[in-house]
């Protein structure tokens, strides 16, 4: 009797990898997708959380990124915000843009105050 494996029972170990890398693949690829979004929802609230803090720490609106610097560790990346100045019943609003690639719909399941052109938009009221 030979030693070795057959030609069949090759194709056969094969095609099995080849299955099993079918059904693995989307569910990986779905996973790092879903961990962007998270990743993207996270930077949102932070950057949120930094410019509430700025605004009522330091009375008055951020203009750049530099003024956030002591509020946020860093900056992420393919992040924009614009402010509004100061209505006349004391309210601003703050755009939070991202202008990087994620799925909408990911990200929207994880913090649903995002819109569907991936930003968000706070609104912020004076006290003092």
């Amino acid at each position: 009797m030979r030693k070795g494996f057959t030609l069949i029972e090759l194709l056969i170990v094969l095609a099995v990898i080849a299955a099993l890398m079918a059904i693995v693949t989307p569910i990986a690829l779905n996973a790092v997708s879903q961990a962007k979004a998270t990743q993207v929802a996270a930077n949102f609230r932070n950057i949120k959380s930094a410019v509430e803090s700025y605004v009522n720490i330091e009375r008055t609106l951020p203009s750049t990124w530099t003024s956030l610097s002591g509020y946020l560790s860093s900056i992420p990346a393919d992040f924009n915000f614009t402010v509004d100045t100061w209505d006349t019943t004391g309210a601003a609003t703050v755009t939070i843009t991202y202008n990087g690639t994620v799925d909408v719909n990911k990200l929207r399941s994880v913090y649903d105050e995002i819109n569907t052109n991936k930003q968000l938009i706070v609104r912020l009221r004076r006290w003092w």
